[in-house]
């Protein structure tokens, strides 16, 4: 499989001679820029600079507190990278979606209002940049506990030891899959007081590929599904009380997939229409959504809908 290598840093890494690095083989390098609602990473701008005047791609990470607001972490983010993010730059977005080991940026947070947070941080990120990647980077705890939204680009950390501590060792190993999930990226070491004191990854697409995925051309993540808001709402209003044919839509299936990923709905019942207990349980997303009287009766709208495909994968058309 063709890869690329790569590393990351933030202000623990000193000043790097990133021509130098670029000559032995980095191919792309990200910096931390920001964290929380206010913080900004002191080294952010050095590090920044000289990967772009290096010509190795570029992306910036944020590092998330699901317990703030994602609309003020997506603006503290996008104010620490607007400077260098520009149209036709190749920068790629981050979201550093980890917990600290006490758990103080995940407390007071179910899996369900984490992964809302990720959707609402990466959209606000994609629309501040339009045409730029947008990826999250999380642990295997993180995947398997459902806060990651399906179909966004993943940099995995997993780091094997000795036996997986250089690039040509990485390239040669099986490339991780947690929860099945294939990652763009795989960050093998992390040890910052080590000898390269820096984070290495490798990246499971070619120089070239890598380069024009982050300019917006190839994508390694498949399509999203789309789906059709007023199939659904026909789907959701069928009675099946009164006669007449079921109006049955594949796209249900998809719609109560993300209802029991919001821990809404127990089960998916696939019958192509809306039951008793799927209307309830997207009443209940949209009063989760702050919609209140007939705006939460259960029966789609574009905006909840296009809501809930962002956290989930799908996109919605009509």
């Amino acid at each position: 499989m063709a890869t690329s290598r790569g590393m990351d840093v933030s202000a623990y890494q000193g000043t790097q001679d990133w021509a130098a690095l670029k000559k032995s083989g980095v191919v792309f390098a990200f910096a931390k820029a920001s964290e929380g609602q206010h913080s900004r990473d002191s080294a952010f701008d050095k590090h920044i600079g000289g990967i772009i005047k290096a010509g190795l791609v570029p992306g910036g990470y944020h590092f998330a507190w699901p317990n703030q607001s994602a609309a003020a972490e997506a603006a503290n983010y996008i104010g620490a990278v607007k400077p260098y993010a520009k149209k036709g730059s190749g920068f790629t977005h981050w979201l550093d979606l980890e917990r600290y080991s006490d758990g103080r940026n995940y407390s007071g947070r179910s899996a369900a209002q984490i992964k809302a947070y990720a959707a609402a941080w990466i959209a606000a990120v994609e629309t501040a940049f339009p045409g730029q990647r947008v990826g999250v980077y999380t642990s295997a705890s993180d995947l398997s506990a459902g806060h990651v939204p399906a179909g966004v680009p993943l940099w995995y950390p997993a780091y094997p030891g000795a036996r997986v501590d250089t690039y040509a060792e990485a390239e040669a190993a099986a490339q991780p899959k947690p929860s099945g999930r294939a990652p763009l990226i795989w960050q093998f070491t992390s040890d910052p007081a080590g000898a390269a004191r820096v984070d290495q990854s490798i990246a499971y697409l070619s120089e070239t590929a890598l380069r024009a995925w982050a300019g917006g051309g190839q994508t390694t993540t498949p399509a999203k599904p789309s789906i059709s808001l007023s199939k659904v709402i026909a789907a959701a209003r069928y009675d099946p009380a009164k006669a007449g044919t079921p109006v049955s839509y594949a796209g249900v299936k998809t719609v109560e997939d993300a209802l029991v990923a919001e821990g809404l709905l127990a089960k998916k019942y696939a019958d192509g229409h809306f039951g008793s207990l799927t209307v309830a349980a997207y009443a209940a997303l949209q009063r989760r959504y702050n919609y209140t009287g007939k705006a939460a009766d259960g029966i789609p709208g574009k905006a909840s809908l296009t809501r809930l495909g962002k956290a989930h994968g799908f996109t919605v058309k009509d």
